[in-house]
C-alpha cells in the first residue's frame, strides 16, 4: 500500500490554490469596474464631440490586464465581471466607429468575446438615438436619417441570431430593449421629416403668392 500524502500538505496546497483564485477574482472585480468607467466616459465624450482616445487606451490596457489575469481561472473569467467590461469596451469602440462612419471592428480585432461584442453592438446602436435627436434639433435631417439607417441595419442582423441566452449572454433581452429605442427614434425622425417637408411646401407656396 502506497504511503498517504500528509494531510497538512494537501490542505496547504488547497489553500494556496484558493488564495490564487481569490486574488484573480479581486482583480476581476476592481479592474473591470475601471474598464467600465473609462468606457462609459469615452461614450459620453463621443456624444459631446470630444476625442475619447486616452480613455479608450486606458480601458484597453486594463482590459488586457484583467483578461490575462483571469483567463487561467475560467469560473472567474466567465463569472460576469470580465464579460461586462468587455461589453462596455466593445460598446465604446463600436459607437466611435458608427458616429465616425468608420468600419466596425470585429470581436477579434478589439480582443473581446463574441457574446460581449454582440451585446456591445446592440448597446452601441442604441446610443445612436441621442446623436440622432441632436441632429434633428440641429435641422440635420440627412445625418439623422443616416444614423437611423445604421440602427435599422444592426437590428436587422441581431434578430437573425437565434441561440439560447446561455450562449449569447442575454442578447435577446438586449435586442428587445434596442427595438424599443429604435421604434421611438424612427417615430421622431419620421415626424421631423414630415414637418420639414411641410415647412418646405409652405415656403414654396408663399414664394408663389
Amino acid at each position: 500500500m502506497s504511503p498517504q500524502p500528509d494531510l497538512n500538505d494537501l490542505v496547504a496546497a488547497t489553500i494556496t490554490r484558493m488564495s490564487q483564485l481569490s486574488a484573480a477574482r479581486d482583480t476581476a472585480v476592481n479592474t473591470s469596474r475601471q474598464v467600465v468607467r473609462f468606457s462609459a466616459n469615452a461614450i459620453r465624450a463621443l456624444h459631446r464631440g470630444e476625442n475619447p482616445g486616452v480613455m479608450l487606451e486606458d480601458a484597453r490596457r486594463l482590459l488586457d490586464l484583467v483578461a490575462a489575469e483571469t483567463k487561467p481561472y475560467p469560473n472567474v473569467y466567465w463569472a460576469g465581471y470580465v464579460q461586462d467590461a468587455m461589453k462596455e469596451y466593445a460598446e465604446a469602440v463600436i459607437t466611435q466607429a458608427m458616429l465616425g462612419n468608420g468600419t466596425i471592428p470585429s470581436a477579434e480585432q478589439i480582443g473581446v468575446e463574441d457574446t460581449a461584442w454582440l451585446n456591445g453592438l446592440a448597446e452601441a446602436a442604441s446610443e445612436l438615438r441621442r446623436d440622432t435627436l441632436d441632429a434633428l434639433r440641429g435641422d440635420d435631417i440627412e445625418r439623422a436619417e443616416l444614423l437611423l439607417t445604421t440602427m435599422d441595419q444592426v437590428y436587422g442582423l441581431l434578430v437573425t441570431i437565434d441561440f439560447p441566452d446561455s450562449i449569447t449572454g442575454g442578447l435577446r433581452r438586449t435586442t428587445d430593449q434596442f427595438r424599443a429605442v429604435l421604434e421611438r427614434t424612427r417615430g421622431d425622425v419620421t415626424m421631423s421629416v414630415r414637418q420639414s417637408r411641410l415647412e418646405h411646401a409652405l415656403r414654396n407656396a408663399e414664394a408663389d403668392i
